[in-house]
């Protein structure tokens, strides 16, 4: 039977909102979830740095795990370095963009919010994307790394005080012509885990992010492959200590029961 996996690689734990649509549209697929825990955060890292990390990290996960599909989980990880790793790679990878075109075609003021890490709001491949499909709105952005660790504290059972959520949210909402943002792209992975605190800090403003689409690109790519068993699956870190080892129960209502380090 064929028994390799579809593998996930983020900064963190962010990633794990992409794994939950994947893991809906393939039940039977077994997930490997890698974390650069060791590099953690991207978001703050030089555009330098990030592009030299990852290949060679997702060059060992692919000797190491032999997956059959490899999904950049992060958007600052994919704005900087998936040309390159699919030059280098033989398999298919599907990286993570901000969801600006389905933003657009929700929003009825015409004013759309980015919400992601600094690293992914200032890259260029936002601006493509703002022009190509949201030409007619205005589109502001804000980078956070807070709203990075509110999520992995959340994870880690750490509860986090609302009005952080709120004041994250200002930082779009304060910009001239903010009051009119009605829908936000949660451009970073990690930020549709936190989703819920988000909408009760902004009621009436609706968020949107690429995990849906991911999916879809998953299965299309996927066509005709067997699964060997039941889904589940490895979470693999790069540092594995005591944090990482507390996010176990959080790992195992995804699916991901082992825990390994690179």
């Amino acid at each position: 039977m064929d028994t390799r996996p579809i593998l996930f690689f983020d900064s963190g734990v962010g990633g794990l909102s992409i794994v939950g649509p994947a893991r809906a549209a393939l039940p039977d697929a077994p997930f490997v979830y890698a974390a650069d825990s060791a590099g953690f955060p991207y978001g703050t890292k030089s555009e330098a740095e990030i592009a030299a990390r990852v290949p060679v990290l997702l060059g060992r996960l692919a000797e190491r795990y032999r997956p059959r599909l490899i999904v950049i989980a992060c958007n600052t990880a994919s704005t900087i370095a998936l040309p390159v790793v699919r030059a280098a790679l033989d398999l298919p990878v599907v990286g993570t963009v901000p969801a600006i075109k389905p933003a657009a075609l929700l929003s009825k003021t015409r004013t759309i919010g980015v919400l992601g890490t600094e690293a992914t709001v200032r890259q260029a491949y936002v601006d493509d994307l703002a022009a190509k499909f949201a030409g007619d709105c205005t589109v502001l952005r804000y980078g956070s790394a807070a709203l990075v660790e509110m999520a992995e504290a959340k994870l880690h059972g750490r509860p986090v005080a609302p009005e952080r959520y709120a004041a994250v949210l200002d930082g779009l909402f304060s910009q001239p012509g903010g009051e009119r943002i009605d829908v936000i792209v949660n451009a970073c992975t990690h930020f549709p885990l936190v989703e819920a605190e988000l909408a009760a800090a902004a009621p009436g403003v609706r968020f949107v992010d690429g995990g849906p689409g991911i999916a879809r690109r998953i299965v299309h790519l996927m066509q005709g492959e067997s699964w060997s068993g039941a889904g589940g699956g490895i979470a693999v870190f790069t540092r594995l200590g005591d944090d990482e080892c507390a996010l176990g129960p959080a790992l195992a209502v995804r699916g991901f029961a082992r825990i390994e380090q690179l």
